[in-house]
C-alpha cells in the first residue's frame, strides 16, 4: 500500500487537520508557502494527528518526511 493513502488532510478555513491512518514512526510536517517560505515545521510522531492553524490566507504547500526519507506533498489555498 503507499504510504501515500496513509496520510489525509484537510483543510477548513484557516484550520488545517492531518489524520494518520497507520504507524509511520516519526514524521517531519512542514508547511511553506508556494514562494518557499517556512511557514511551520515539526516532528509528529503517528499515527498521531496534527491540527494547526495558518494566520494568512494564500497557497500552500505541505510536506511529509517518512523516517526512511520518503517525501510526499500536497498543495492547499487558505481563503477567508
Amino acid at each position: 500500500m503507499p504510504k501515500g493513502s496513509t496520510i489525509h488532510a484537510a483543510i477548513n478555513g484557516h484550520t488545517l487537520m492531518v489524520t494518520f491512518t497507520e504507524n509511520l514512526g516519526e514524521v517531519v510536517v512542514e508547511i511553506s508557502t508556494a514562494e518557499g517560505v517556512t511557514v511551520q515545521s515539526q516532528w509528529i510522531i503517528t499515527p498521531n494527528g496534527l491540527q494547526t492553524y495558518i494566520p494568512k490566507t494564500g497557497d500552500y504547500v505541505i510536506s511529509f518526511t517518512l523516517p526512511n526519507g520518503d517525501e510526499y506533498y500536497g498543495e492547499f489555498t487558505v481563503m477567508d
